[in-house]
């Protein structure tokens, strides 16, 4: 596969939910969030008054939101509407990936989520569409040279 470069078309980003990918889909986010834990301490005898005006942070918890947007379609072959509201009905995680169109499908990211929430608009005179909202279950695998070809140390 050629390398690509310049600027990366949204496109190009897909994902999967329970091993189809969302077809139609019309947008998604991924969201990285980091609970955190402030630390006041008693500064040193030695140190100013000032210092102890100063907080530490401390991570307590990683998290991944993925939301998407896709468009209703009766001929649906991936993983539209009908495919997802099925999987939410049974209240238990689905596997999410997440990679890059063209590529040898190495995953960028994958893991264990549940589906938090669907919503479903159906507009008179206009397409009909679905955004769905997914949470991370448990640890979440990331490989973001599938991507960039740079590896996070």
């Amino acid at each position: 596969m050629a390398t690509k470069t310049g600027y990366i078309n949204g496109s190009d980003i897909l994902i999967k939910i329970g091993g189809k990918a969302v077809g139609h889909c019309t947008t998604h986010s991924v969201s990285y969030s980091a609970e955190t834990k402030e630390r006041a301490v008693k500064p040193v005898a030695s140190a100013s008054l000032s210092s102890s005006l100063w907080k530490g942070k401390g991570i307590t918890a990683l998290s991944v939101t993925i939301s998407a947007e896709g468009l209703r379609n009766y001929d649906e072959t991936e993983g539209g509407f009908k495919t997802l509201i099925n999987a939410w009905k049974t209240a238990q995680s689905v596997q999410v990936v997440g990679f890059e169109r063209e590529s040898d499908q190495t995953p960028y990211l994958s893991g264990n989520f549940i589906i938090a929430s669907m919503d479903e608009t159906d507009p008179a005179q206009d397409d009909a569409t679905y955004s769905i909202s997914l949470e991370n279950d448990g640890e979440i695998t990331f490989t973001p040279s599938a991507l960039t070809g740079e590896e996070l140390s």
